[in-house]
């Protein structure tokens, strides 16, 4: 079975509610009603009733429930929510209002509130557009410091890793973090691997350099974020600063990084940046043909992921279902 397919039974035993903002959006009515029909979640498409309906034509979406935002019940309490929240920062209640009718700002209300367990977008909208309600009206989890991103990398006749899986991040979010923020990323990454990709995780913090074969300010930078990440997650397996290759070839990491826990065993590479970490899963994707998953959000307080506006059915069915996964906890 591959992660996907089990990660969608994860998401059928015990499903989720998940609200769709981008609801006429043709994509998305095919994905929904792919998930509706596999019983993998159940569904809040969110926009203009008739619009969707029309859009919905030739589809069986009859068991998703269809909201306007614009005339919803609980868009003047979804309002004082949202002024409450950021009155501090200026928003008046005018514009509270305001927000709220937009279907991104009222998905957000509705994961932030517990109406529903978690939501996807981005189809049609920037990452820009789906973040900036999610960090106003979300936040980021208990004593996470950074929100990121990582996929799930399934390299095909591969005996690296985890038998060929692997989580890579940050590969979408962050473009240059600091030590701290590296060290959350994986701290955060761990996780994955382990509610996602079902994998125990031992994570490599990437450099160009292995165990000081290197001088250099960035090489600094890994060395301080491995050391932050080793004290505030003693219990998990992180090693660094590592060149790949001594990440995850046995042989390689016996010779360059002796006595270490990871070395030649990775199966969580953390990148130093995004130049690096977007480059790097393209590359495995193409050259190595592998199946990237995601990108999946990490560090929200409630699971919201952003999909590439390119992105086809399928991919919407996957992250629907790995935010069901990503809700179970």
């Amino acid at each position: 079975m591959s992660v996907m397919e089990s990660i969608i039974q994860k998401a059928k035993s015990t499903k989720k509610r998940i609200v769709l903002p981008e609801g006429s959006e043709p994509r998305t009515l095919k994905a929904a009603e792919r998930v509706i029909k596999e019983g993998i979640a159940d569904l809040v498409l969110l926009g203009d009733v008739d619009e969707i309906r029309e859009k919905a034509q030739g589809l069986d979406i009859s068991k998703a429930e269809i909201i306007d935002p614009k005339k919803s019940q609980l868009l003047e309490k979804y309002a004082e929510e949202y002024y409450n929240l950021r009155k501090n920062k200026g928003v008046t209640q005018e514009q509270a209002l305001e927000a709220m009718k937009d279907p991104m700002y009222y998905g957000c209300m509705m994961v932030k509130l517990g109406d529903v367990d978690g939501m996807v977008s981005g189809a049609i909208h920037a990452t820009a557009d789906v973040f900036r309600p999610a960090f106003q009206i979300v936040k980021t989890a208990p004593n996470v410091k950074v929100v990121s991103s990582a996929f799930i990398m399934e390299v095909p006749d591969c005996n690296y890793g985890s038998d060929g899986v692997f989580i890579f991040a940050d590969c979408a979010i962050n473009p240059n973090p600091t030590e701290e923020e590296l060290a959350a990323i994986a701290i955060a990454s761990a996780h994955t691997a382990k509610v996602l990709a079902g994998i125990e995780p031992k994570i490599a913090m990437l450099s160009f350099s292995t165990k000081g074969s290197a001088n250099h300010e960035l090489v600094d930078k890994v060395k301080n974020a491995t050391k932050i990440a080793k004290e505030l997650a003693p219990d998990l397996l992180i090693d660094g600063e590592l060149q790949l290759d001594a990440a995850i070839v046995k042989e390689v990491g016996e010779l360059k990084a002796p006595g270490s826990p990871v070395a030649g065993k990775a199966n969580v590479l953390i990148f130093p940046d995004l130049q690096a970490g977007n480059i790097g899963y393209k590359l495995v994707q193409r050259l190595a043909k592998a199946n990237a998953i995601g990108p999946i959000s990490q560090g929200l307080a409630k699971p919201i992921n952003d999909l590439s506006r390119g992105c086809s059915v399928e991919d919407i069915v996957n992250v629907i279902a790995i935010t069901c996964v990503q809700a179970q906890g």
